[in-house]
């Protein structure tokens, strides 16, 4: 599971800042489930490093369980990249959806 787990962070250190991306669009990429994705996000051990804040699920919505302070956390760190939301929880996609 480390070698999966370490395609994630290699994969999510390319999201450019601004954009963000679905965990099904890492999943098709990298040939997994997008719940193992998940699970690897949420064992990042460096989310400075790993930014793991630019991945959302695919209607665009904040991680309720976004392992470094939670959706409010999520939330602020996207919009100090200048991601719009639509909502106070939903990114818009059409603005901002990277894919590799």
């Amino acid at each position: 599971m480390k070698q999966a787990f370490e395609k994630v962070y290699k994969l999510i250190g390319k999201i450019p800042p601004g954009k963000v991306t679905t965990y099904g669009t890492i999943g098709k990429k990298l040939n997994m489930s997008p719940r193992v994705v998940g699970f690897a996000l949420h064992a990042n051990p460096d989310g400075a490093k790993n930014p793991c804040h630019r991945v959302v699920n695919r209607e665009g919505r904040l991680a309720p369980g976004y392992a470094f302070g939670g959706t409010g956390a999520q939330k602020q760190l996207l919009e100090q990249e200048g991601v719009e939301f639509i909502d106070s929880n939903h990114i818009n996609l059409q603005k901002h959806f990277f894919k590799f």
